[in-house]
């Protein structure tokens, strides 16, 4: 099975592009875990579309998406809620209309988020609910939250209670995918 874990944040040392990478590293027995980051995605203008098209970074991205059998979303929390850079990036990849179905309904989605902070992006990934249904997910209902994500990831790795709930984040997204 493979799997493609998408950070939110553009930021070089992202606590939620490490989250993707340490997904990666803990991928269950079966399972590959790609990584990828919004990087070169445009602010969604219409004019841009019409003149130019889709950018080649979108296109990118939603073709890694299609050729996966589950998604990540990896969610930071800006002012309690998802990041402008992450909606404006599955804005893009519902253009044209027609891809928003082929690129994400039904596609078996997870949520996830590392902040410094104590809640672990739930106010994010809750208000990111309202976009994912429009888009006809198959939403995995266990959302992984990693609060004080400094001590919780480390440089080394994840600490040990991070890393089992990990682990069982991961077992249970992989037989929520299995059963598609």
């Amino acid at each position: 099975m493979k799997w493609i874990a998408v950070s939110g944040s553009l930021r070089r040392d992202s606590f939620n592009t490490r989250l993707t990478r340490t997904l990666a590293a803990r991928a269950p027995e079966g399972v590959t875990v790609a990584c990828a980051t919004l990087h070169g995605i445009p602010l969604y203008d219409g004019d841009l579309e019409e003149r130019d098209g889709v950018p080649e970074a979108v296109e990118a991205l939603r073709q890694r998406i299609c050729d996966a059998d589950g998604l990540i979303l990896a969610t930071p929390e800006y002012n309690g809620g998802m990041p402008g850079v992450f909606k404006n990036a599955l804005d893009w990849l519902t253009r044209p209309p027609e891809v928003m179905g082929p690129t994400f309904a039904n596609r078996p989605t997870a949520l996830c988020g590392a902040t410094p902070g104590g809640l672990g992006t739930t106010l994010a990934q809750a208000g990111s609910l309202v976009t994912l249904r429009q888009l006809k997910v198959a939403l995995f209902p266990d959302h992984l939250r990693i609060s004080q994500a400094g001590d919780a990831l480390g440089e080394a790795g994840p600490e040990d209670r991070t890393a089992r709930q990990i682990d069982r984040w991961l077992r249970g997204f992989a037989e929520f995918a299995e059963r598609g």
